[in-house]
């Protein structure tokens, strides 16, 4: 049933599909989290100017508009530790981008540190392996589908927030141990890119340096590359860092792996 209403919101011809990524991403189906907030907001009207159909995920409440070309197409509202309720719309889905967040900024009680680790990391986590899970078990004659995760620079240098440093330092090394321990044929069912930005104007960050029209173009352009990280940030140092650690990673990765076969005797 759930890959019989993946095939029924497809009206792209299969053959075509990897084309359109990169070209208009006409009847291209994307759900966005965070979807209210000022990244997925822009994330949406660039979509959809393209041609996309886009669902937003979101915690608060939204009443859908359909005659707002700016805005998703619908609305789906979440809670984080429910992820589960949301199978049947991610199963619909071409392109899922993990894009939720908040940042408590110098607050460091462990209030702000659970709901910090909740919201950047657990449930971005959860949603991931349950979106992965979906791609794995409804395969269908398209292409793969796609995740991308915003982790963010806070990866590899402070962001004057230790709570949303900490979170998204978790979840931006999940995610890399994911991508170094996919098989074959999870790769070939889910493709999985990290979105690392640099300050950009928002209400998580209002002294950004960059705007979120600029981010989410930069975003969209750089996704057509066949690389797994989308870097968009006014620091060259982190075009230089980022990629030093994500290639220790998989070193790092392969190593642990290999390690745990070896017998005491060998």
């Amino acid at each position: 049933m759930g890959n019989d209403l993946y095939s029924m919101t497809k009206t792209i011809d299969p053959k075509s599909r990897k084309s359109q990524i990169s070209k208009n991403w006409e009847n291209y189906r994307i759900g966005i989290t965070g979807a209210s907030g000022e990244l997925g907001k822009t994330l949406t009207k660039n979509f959809r100017s393209r041609g996309a159909y886009v669902i937003g995920f979101t915690h608060q409440s939204q009443k859908s508009n359909t005659k707002d070309c700016n805005g998703p197409n619908e609305w789906v509202k979440w809670t984080c530790g429910k992820e589960a309720l949301l199978e049947n719309k991610l199963n619909q889905l071409d392109l899922l981008i993990l894009n939720h967040g908040i940042n408590p900024q110098g607050r460091q009680g462990i209030h702000d540190l659970n709901k910090a680790l909740e919201v950047n990391a657990l449930s971005t986590w959860a949603i991931l392996q349950r979106f992965e899970s979906i791609c794995l078990s409804n395969k269908t004659e398209f292409n793969q589908r796609e995740v991308w995760v915003n982790t963010s620079e806070a990866e590899i240098q402070p962001a004057l927030s230790p709570g949303y440093e900490i979170s998204k330092r978790l979840i931006g090394g999940l995610v890399s141990l994911r991508l170094n321990n996919q098989t074959e044929e999870e790769r070939n069912s889910l493709k999985i890119k990290k979105i690392i930005l640099g300050p950009f104007k928002s209400e998580l960050n209002p002294i950004g340096i960059m705007n979120s029209e600029f981010v989410a173009d930069q975003i969209i352009k750089k996704s057509a590359l066949s690389h797994k990280l989308i870097i968009v940030t006014p620091n060259p140092i982190t075009y230089l860092l980022i990629p030093i650690l994500e290639t220790l990673r998989t070193i790092y990765s392969a190593l642990t792996r290999r390690a745990t076969f070896k017998t005491p005797g060998q």
